[in-house]
């Protein structure tokens, strides 16, 4: 129940950040749905093994190639679906910047609820 609720969210959160974000685009509410699983399943599959070959870049810049590594998992995203686009490599690192802001803020919430 808890992994349904943070993909609502996290939909939320890709439609609202399409709407008002600059190159970023999200053709319906099953594709921002879409987005969130597919974004998901690459930070639980692909971003590890991401993390273990950059190692020592993200050791060199004191972790900050963590961020880059997460505007690659966007634009593999981007990549992966039809309904979601996003123009720049800058603007997918923005939006996984603010996405990752969002979904923290709603973790801390209902773990304060708690």
């Amino acid at each position: 129940m808890k992994t349904l609720i943070k993909i609502f969210f996290t939909t939320i959160f890709v439609l609202v950040l399409a709407h008002f974000m600059p190159g970023v685009y999200v053709e319906s509410f099953q594709s921002a749905l879409l987005v969130a699983v597919v974004l998901g399943l690459l930070n639980i599959f692909i971003k590890p093994l991401l993390v273990i070959f950059t190692l020592p870049a993200t050791i060199f810049t004191f972790g900050l190639f963590l961020l880059v590594i997460n505007g690659i998992i966007v634009m593999i995203c981007d990549y992966l679906l039809e309904g979601f686009r996003v123009a720049t490599f800058w603007q997918a690192l923005l939006f996984s910047l603010v996405l990752s802001f969002g979904q923290a803020l709603i973790s801390t919430l209902s773990d304060n609820r708690k």
